[in-house]
């Protein structure tokens, strides 16, 4: 018996085998390191529109839900819900780990979050973009009087990095020729997925104990004996 193929001979495969994509290993990569922006990667987020069935099926293995706005050209991987206590399902570990903030850190997003509220109710553009200043502004009402000015600064300038780092907040080249030095930034709208409308009905309520908090921070700081 020939065991040999000649050309024309069929190929017995599984009816049910799909075929390899290789968009679609792009795509989990992609989002298992970060979140994709429809702005910064048109193809990549076509591509997504097109193979997010697929996509949800794969992220589901690793215990992830895919994370999809179309109207705000956003999407990320989340870990799934963790079972009730109550429940007798065993606690997997988490694949995207989840890191607690600092209350200033969650103080920033609050308000960038109240701010972006507003700028939407305006009707305005779809891009909201602070400067350094408007965002030192927001932080300052809520910190005790008499704050010195310079210490200030450096603490806003260390809460925005992390925020930049959490990918809240996309810091903004300076226009070529530009004498800016400060810098400016763009609250990225994924800041919606984090901080929801229930969130926000809250605010007022949580603003106080942020202030409350710091203001503890703030004694402790002040109580400590300084270095002789």
């Amino acid at each position: 018996m020939n065991d040999l193929l000649h050309e024309g001979d069929a190929v017995d495969t599984q009816p049910d085998a799909l075929p390899a994509v290789p968009e679609l290993s792009q795509l989990l990569v992609y989002l298992l390191k970060a979140v994709l922006y429809r702005e910064d990667d048109e193809r990549l987020w076509g591509s997504l529109l097109r193979l997010q069935a697929r996509v949800r099926e794969q992220a589901a293995v690793l215990l992830l839900e895919l994370v999809l706005d179309e109207a705000e050209g956003y999407a990320f991987l989340k870990s799934r819900p963790e079972p009730d206590e109550g429940e007798a399902q065993p606690r997997l570990p988490r694949l995207v780990v989840r890191h607690p903030l600092s209350y200033p850190v969650s103080l920033m997003l609050a308000l960038l979050r109240k701010r972006m509220a507003e700028f939407d109710a305006s009707g305005g553009d779809t891009r909201l973009v602070l400067s350094r200043d408007e965002i030192v502004e927001l932080m300052r009402v809520f910190l005790p009087d008499g704050t010195n000015e310079a210490r200030l600064i450096d603490q806003v300038d260390t809460r925005i990095a992390k925020v930049v780092e959490l990918g809240f907040l996309r810091r903004l080249k300076p226009a070529a020729g530009s004498a800016q030095e400060r810098g400016h930034y763009e609250v990225r709208r994924i800041l919606k997925a984090f901080v929801d409308a229930q969130w926000l009905a809250e605010f007022d309520a949580r603003l106080e104990v942020y202030r409350t908090a710091l203001a503890g921070s703030d004694r402790g700081a002040a109580r400590e004996p300084k270095d002789a």
